[in-house]
Order: structure tokens, then sequence, then C-alpha cells
């Protein structure tokens, strides 16, 4: 079982190998420095044995947090590595009152679709177009923070 805690720039090596094994367009180094940079980003990482298997990373943008990157290692896909990045991305945010979360995936990411629905995340639009690779659609999805719902 993988271990979370929050991203180092000594992580960095082992998250950039995740992200260019699993995007066709991977973010560059200077993107995720940016990212480790700002108070108003989680960034966090999965560790089995000091091995980075996954990473999140997400940004409050006013009153929203934004999932903008998440993979998992290949050997380590479905075993809830990306859940438990989840579920402390949940609890970290949820200590001061926001309006929710969004995030962009491929419309023909199936799995990924279907483990957010899991966590509340509805489709609220399309951005045509979206993944520059192929020119695919990318499915909006929104999950309200318990304090809207409240």
């Amino acid at each position: 079982m993988a271990a979370i805690r929050p991203m180092r720039l000594s992580d960095l090596k082992g998250v950039q190998e995740i992200e260019e094994s699993s995007f066709p367009r991977p973010w560059s180094l200077n993107a995720f420095i940016t990212q480790l940079a700002k108070d108003s980003s989680i960034c966090l990482v999965a560790v089995d044995e000091s091995r980075i298997v996954g990473y999140l990373i997400a940004t409050q943008y006013v009153e929203v947090w934004h999932i903008l990157d998440l993979a998992v290692h290949e050997d380590y896909r479905r075993k809830y590595v990306a859940t438990d990045l989840i579920e402390e991305l949940l609890e970290q945010s949820g200590r001061e009152k926001h309006r929710g979360y969004t995030l962009e995936v491929r419309k023909s990411n199936r799995g990924a679709i279907k483990m957010y629905e899991s966590f509340g995340f509805i489709c609220t639009g399309i951005r045509k177009g979206y993944y520059r690779d192929n020119g695919e659609d990318a499915l909006i999805m929104w999950r309200d923070s318990e304090d809207m719902l409240a």
C-alpha cells in the first residue's frame, strides 16, 4: 500500500517519469516546480517503499479547487492509488471554505470518469477539441464542496 505525502522537489524525477509515460503531451519540469512553489496548490505523491508511484496536483482559483494533474505508474493502476490521492486532497482542501472542485478528463477515459463519479463529480460540460495531441473532447467535471451542501 502506498503512503500519501506532500510532494518535494526531490520527488520530481519520479513524478516526471510517470508523467511522461502517462500523457502524450507531458508537463515540463518547470510546470511542476511552478505548482510546488504556489501557496494555493496542493501537490501530493504516493510512495511505495521510497518509489514514487503516483501524484496529484491541484490549485485553488478564487473559491474553487482545480485538479490539474493526476497520474499513477502503470504497475500501480487499479490499486486505489488515485483514490487515496483524491481522498487526501479532499481532506486537506476541506479545512477551509470553498465552493467545490473541478477537472477536465478525456471523454474516452472511462476508468477515470467512473472513479471521479464515485467521489460525487458530475459532468457539467464539454471542452471541444481540448486535447491537442488528437483533438479529443474533455468532459468538465464538478463536485460541490461539503460547505455548499450544508
